[in-house]
């Protein structure tokens, strides 16, 4: 064949492989928009052992037909604080096995050609993404038809190459020692970088099946090269984490730990294993190419590498998932939390990361997790005034009332670099039910952070008070400690709704609370002004008593509007 011919069929050959990922990403992107609302519940309630949360995996992963989407919304889950590092554990050991099943939906697009059923998967698909409605399933059966007109196409290119039959390409892969152990590490090697360089452990396996179905790569150089891309799908989720918290290290450490544990076994039994998995798919290993019946041996090499692909995930995690504790201890050993006191953790976002943008949906999740964070350091900023309204010493009195300005900077610099965040999910394709929550999520913030800014004002006032020289009374002081705790109350209710459902929660009990916090106002209003009258404090201090009961009725009404965010009222 001459070259310039060959040049075109390798460049057909990359395209093809550049259309399969991209029907992947396509139709994997599409289901997380449809099912991503709904993802942090399905965890939540198939995560309550070791055994439900890998089935979770599983099926997630089969579902979405990606282990890396499935392991980075673990991760993610783990730094929102969705879920613990032994459940994510499980749920990583569950997506390898559901990856199996894209090696499967490959083998089978290599034994027959599929391409005719894509055309009229690409009109339905059409129609579907005009009707504004039905947008996400069409781009999902989009991503379907360019993933099985990728496979297609690379059936066809293989088959157009002739490798088997070219002298070259057989010289190369000749001069390895088929027999070596050193042979079996370096198709291993090779099989992580090409995984790591084009990030899509599927283009490699297409490789793979091109190679070993053509006679030109022996079936246990082309199992080693699987096995490299068990390690090298495990960067991905590494490199990712790198920006994020400490647990979300640990779980993205426990992945590469399942895959490379699973390596170093299977090395111990490589030929016995693989000849097994042979024998299972009926894949005669000894046939020479002379025999009449080699091109029927040879057509399942493709379901040797699927099923070796399934078998060496389904041991590997029948061994593993007794060892999630340990394996849990191991990581953390490995990956230590950093120490750092309470001010400087306060002061950073705790569960987003800017490198956790891999899927849009569930980084809503997190958004919504750091706002609850963001509502709960509010609440403790609350309590400190509460501190400061008892302090006498004037130092220590300095040194909270600066913590509580410190505070106030932090609260402002939470409430844009939340925004930021919200501002860039948006950007992407979203649902319009999650659309609407980001419009929720940045009323909350807004009215989260003034809150904090009524925090300052009132510490701002006892200083005032302070720096006066003046006192309140002993009756204006047990007052001002009803309202304190009827505020706290309102947080505290603001915080249980912020955590939960918003479908089973109700804003009727902070409604309570605020007519209660209106009702103590208006009277102390009333009573202020009978006791400014009778002399008994002077205006200043009155007007003093009165600027800080308003400002927690005002907190009160912040609340309110926090409460009716989160429930989309």
């Amino acid at each position: 064949m001459e070259s310039q011919n060959y040049l075109i069929l390798v460049m057909q050959m990359l395209g093809s492989l550049a259309l399969l990922m991209y029907g992947m990403k396509t139709m994997s992107d599409a289901l997380q928009k449809m099912a991503g609302p709904q993802l942090r519940h399905v965890l939540g309630a198939m995560t309550t052992n070791r055994f439900t949360g890998m089935l979770t995996g599983v099926l997630v992963t089969a579902a979405v037909q990606s282990s890396t989407a499935t392991t980075v919304m673990t991760v993610s889950f783990v730094s929102a604080g969705l879920l613990t590092l032994a459940q994510a554990i499980s749920v990583i050991m569950g997506a390898n096995i559901g990856t199996t099943l894209t090696a499967w939906i490959m083998s089978a697009g290599f034994s027959f050609n599929i391409t005719d059923f894509v055309w009229p998967a690409f009109l339905v698909a059409i129609i579907l993404i005009y009707s504004k409605k039905r947008r996400v399933a069409g781009d999902f059966l989009y991503g379907i038809a360019f993933m099985f007109l990728g496979l297609g196409t690379l059936r066809q290119t293989g088959i157009d190459m002739n490798l088997g039959q070219n002298e070259a390409v057989l010289s190369f892969f000749s001069s390895f020692d088929p027999n070596s152990f050193l042979t079996t590490l370096l198709f291993l090697l090779i099989g992580g970088i090409l995984t790591m360089c084009v990030q899509s452990s599927a283009a490699v396996m297409a490789i793979t099946m091109i190679l070993c179905s053509a006679g030109v790569l022996p079936i246990y150089q082309g199992i080693a090269l699987v096995m490299g891309e068990n390690i090298g799908t495990t960067v991905t989720s590494n490199i990712i984490a790198l920006s994020a918290g400490t647990q979300a290290r640990r779980a993205a450490f426990a992945h590469m730990f399942f895959n490379l544990f699973g390596v170093c076994w299977i090395l111990l039994v490589f030929r016995p294993f693989v000849d097994g998995v042979c024998g299972l798919v009926g894949y005669d290993v000894t046939m020479a190419k002379s025999d009449p019946l080699f091109l029927n041996n040879a057509a399942k090499l493709s379901f040797v590498l699927a099923a070796f692909h399934t078998c060496f995930n389904l041991v590997n995690t029948g061994i593993l998932i007794w060892f999630i504790p340990q394996i849990e201890k191991l990581v953390c050993y490995v990956i230590k939390q950093k120490k750092t006191d309470e001010d400087e953790e306060v002061m950073r976002l705790q569960y987003i990361q800017g490198g956790l943008m891999k899927t849009p949906e569930i980084s809503v999740i997190q958004a919504q997790k750091e706002i609850s964070h963001f509502a709960e350091r509010i609440q403790r900023m609350f309590g400190m005034v509460g501190e400061l309204l008892g302090e006498k010493d004037k130092e220590k009195f300095a040194k909270l009332f600066t913590r509580i300005e410190k505070y106030e900077g932090i609260s402002d610099n939470m409430e844009i670099e939340i925004a930021k965040y919200l501002e860039q999910v948006s950007d992407a394709h979203l649902s319009d039910e999650t659309k609407g929550k980001i419009r929720q999520m940045m009323r909350e913030i807004s009215e989260i952070e003034s809150i904090g800014d009524a925090c300052y004002n009132l510490a701002r006032t006892l200083n005032r008070k302070l720096q006066s020289g003046k006192d309140f009374t002993q009756p204006q002081y047990a007052n001002i400690r009803r309202m304190l705790e009827l505020t706290d109350s309102s947080l505290t209710e603001m915080n249980r709704i912020m955590q939960g459902r918003r479908e089973e929660l109700s804003n009727i009990h902070t409604f309570h609370i605020e007519n209660d916090i209106n009702t103590l106002r208006n009277n102390l209003k009333a009573q202020n002004i009978q006791d400014v009258n009778d002399h008994q404090y002077d205006y200043a201090v009155g007007t003093m008593y009165i600027d800080f009961i308003n400002e927690c009725e005002k907190l009160g009404d912040y609340v309110v509007n926090v409460v009716e965010a989160r429930l989309g009222k």
